[in-house]
């Protein structure tokens, strides 16, 4: 446990970023979420859109350091992919 005062307020703004950051990866996860259930109703439009707006959000927490670039850009990938796959089946 912290002893100096220094240490304690450390801790203090450690464990308030730790929340803060979970959220911020909660949020991504909830984006990438809605992208793939687009996806998975067959609704090439509404996957698209969802996938716009899920792209805004992972590239801000990429820049915010909550995310590694290279693991943004794999979900970018993924995602894009699949949507161009259900164009390609239709």
């Amino acid at each position: 446990m912290a002893n100096s005062p220094q240490a304690k307020k450390r801790a203090r703004q450690a464990e308030k970023s730790r929340t803060h950051n979970a959220s911020l990866r909660s949020m991504v996860r909830t984006y990438l979420k809605k992208v793939l259930a687009a996806i998975a109703s067959g609704d090439q439009e509404a996957a698209k859109t969802a996938y716009v707006s899920a792209v805004s959000v992972i590239d801000r927490m990429a820049d915010k350091g909550i995310l590694h670039k290279n693991k943004a850009a794999r979900h970018k990938s993924r995602l894009n992919s699949k949507i161009k796959a259900m164009g390609a089946a239709a």
